[in-house]
């Protein structure tokens, strides 16, 4: 193991043990390299690759913390690994997005408000009376996001939006399917929305995993290309 590999290891285990928590300032440099046995040098290089993956960061002419090392910061370390996958490597993944997004409609059946109640009836509002494809996706995120929002859990919206994020690449509401690609979401949105409404967790997880097993099957059938956004 080399020396970065040795401090990046060390400052793990010291996170990992609780004797550097959450938003702590770290020890000097001086004492946590001789701590860790490592150079400074080696040691500012463990720092930067675990700041990179949000579990770090450094704060000018204050020092060296740890993160809040919550799972949405975390998370965000991987969005660029999710973006880089093929068409297939999604679907595997689709895999896994189909079985947390039936437990956060489950979830919100059970713990959504009425204020989010309301909310996800007038999103499937819009994209049903929407001709702008473009504007779809961002309904479509704000949807899934309200469901994974009320489901209580940070970690499952966290891991739910790194996943979309890769799928809004491949578009399939504007290919040559698109009208029974939109006729089949705006469906099972109102399922969804339903099952939700009718406090039914049983129900809302079904519909929910029909909705995402739909995506996969327009996805497998058209494989369309990525087409990223725009960034010039």
């Amino acid at each position: 193991m080399g020396a970065v590999e040795t401090a990046m290891q060390g400052l793990r285990n010291k996170i990992a043990s609780g004797e550097l928590a959450a938003g702590q300032k770290c020890p000097p440099e001086g004492e946590l390299s001789a701590e860790l046995g490592v150079s400074r040098s080696s040691l500012r290089e463990a720092v930067r690759a675990l700041s990179a993956l949000g579990v770090m960061e450094s704060r000018h002419g204050s020092g060296t913390y740890v993160s809040s090392l919550e799972p949405a910061v975390i998370l965000q370390s991987f969005a660029l690994l999710v973006d880089l996958l093929p068409l297939d490597g999604l679907l595997e993944l689709f895999e896994v997005r189909r079985l947390l997004e039936a437990h956060a409609a489950a979830a919100a059946a059970a713990n959504a408000t009425p204020e989010t109640l309301a909310e996800l009836a007038d999103l499937v509002e819009q994209m049903e009376a929407t001709d702008g494809v473009a504007s779809i996706p961002e309904l479509d995120s704000r949807f899934h996001g309200a469901i994974c929002d009320a489901s209580g859990n940070s970690t499952l919206a966290a891991l739910v939006k790194l996943f979309r994020s890769r799928g809004d690449h491949f578009h399939i509401m504007d290919g040559p399917e698109a009208e029974a690609v939109r006729t089949g979401s705006n469906a099972g949105h109102r399922a969804i929305v339903e099952a939700i409404t009718n406090r039914d967790p049983s129900s809302a997880a079904t519909a929910a995993a029909a909705h995402i097993a739909q995506t996969e099957f327009w996805l497998k059938k058209l494989r369309p290309e990525p087409r990223l956004a725009d960034t010039r």
